[in-house]
C-alpha cells in the first residue's frame, strides 16, 4: 500500500488503472517557484515537497507519491485560471501552438527518496473565439492547469500529441510504474 499526497480524482483514476492500492491524504506546500529555478526543477521540487509532506503527515512506513504537473508555453508557466478571463487568456495562448506538459512524480519512504520527470509535447488546433467560449461555460478549464482538460471535452482542440497522454492527465504512468517497482512496490503485471 501507499499513500497519494493529492486529492486529484484523475490521479487516482490513473493509480487504478495500474492496480495500485493507495489511501489519498491531503497536503499543502508553497508552490513560489524559486528565482531563477528552471521549469523542470521546479515541477520536480513540487513533487518531492508534496510526497515529503505526505511522508510527515503519515504515521507507518509505507511509501507517499506525489506528483505536480505544469503547462509550460515559450518559457512561461501557464498555471490553474484564478477566473474565466484568466482561462480565455490561456486558452488563446494555446491555440494554435504547441506547448510543453512536464509532470514530476515523487516517491518517499522513511529511508529513500526518488523522482521522474515526464515532458510532454502538445500541439492544440486553432480555436475560435465561440470555441473558447463554449469551452469556458462547460467550467471544465476552471480548475485545470493551462485550462484545460485532455481527457475531457479539451480532447477535441489537440491536434498531436508526443510524449505521455497519462502524463498529460497528471501522472504519467510509465514513469510511475517505474519508480514503484524501483521502490519494491507491484504494480500490475503485464505478462
Amino acid at each position: 500500500m501507499i499513500y497519494l499526497a493529492s486529492l486529484s480524482k484523475r490521479r487516482c483514476e490513473l493509480l487504478d488503472q495500474i492496480k495500485v492500492n493507495y489511501q489519498q491524504i491531503a497536503v499543502s506546500v508553497d508552490e513560489t517557484p524559486y528565482s531563477q529555478e528552471s521549469v523542470p526543477d521546479y515541477v520536480r521540487r513540487l513533487a518531492l515537497t508534496k510526497a515529503r509532506a505526505g511522508r510527515l503527515a503519515v504515521s507507518t512506513a509505507c511509501p507517499v507519491l506525489g506528483a505536480d504537473t505544469v503547462i509550460v508555453y515559450d518559457k512561461q508557466l501557464l498555471g490553474k485560471p484564478v477566473d474565466e478571463d484568466d482561462a480565455r487568456r490561456m486558452l488563446r495562448i494555446l491555440s494554435g501552438n504547441k506547448h510543453q506538459v512536464m509532470t514530476a512524480v515523487a516517491v518517499v519512504t522513511p529511508t529513500r527518496e526518488k523522482v521522474r520527470l515526464s515532458i510532454s509535447r502538445v500541439h492544440f488546433r486553432r480555436l475560435s473565439e465561440a470555441d473558447i467560449q463554449a469551452y469556458i461555460k462547460t467550467g471544465e478549464p476552471l480548475d485545470k492547469a493551462g485550462s484545460y482538460a485532455i481527457q475531457g471535452l479539451a480532447s477535441i482542440f489537440i491536434k498531436r500529441l508526443e510524449g505521455s497522454y497519462s502524463g498529460v492527465m497528471g501522472l504519467p504512468l510509465y514513469e510511475t510504474a517505474n519508480l514503484l517497482t524501483e521502490m519494491g512496490i507491484k504494480v500490475v503485471e503485464t505478462d
